[in-house]
């Protein structure tokens, strides 16, 4: 089921600075990405911030995943 992120996110310059946020809360994209790459699964994010849905993060996903499709991306040599 391909979810349509822009029910759940927006950005308003009067909230964070215009990031971009879940509708209703002031939890930014960046922020949620954040707490999954330090582990957080999604059973923990939605039990500590109940404002959030299952489909409100996989919009998070969506937007992400949307946005990287947009950008120009560069290799990342190893070290």
């Amino acid at each position: 089921m391909d979810i349509n992120w822009r029910q759940y996110i927006h950005s308003d310059p009067d909230v964070l600075v215009g990031k971009p946020v879940v509708k209703g809360t002031r939890l930014s994209v960046e922020f949620l990405l954040d707490l999954l790459a330090k582990g957080w699964n999604e059973k923990q994010i939605l039990k500590n911030y109940p404002k959030l849905t299952a489909d409100s993060l996989q919009a998070v996903f969506a937007f992400a995943a949307e946005c990287m499709r947009e950008e120009a991306l560069f290799s990342i040599s190893k070290r």
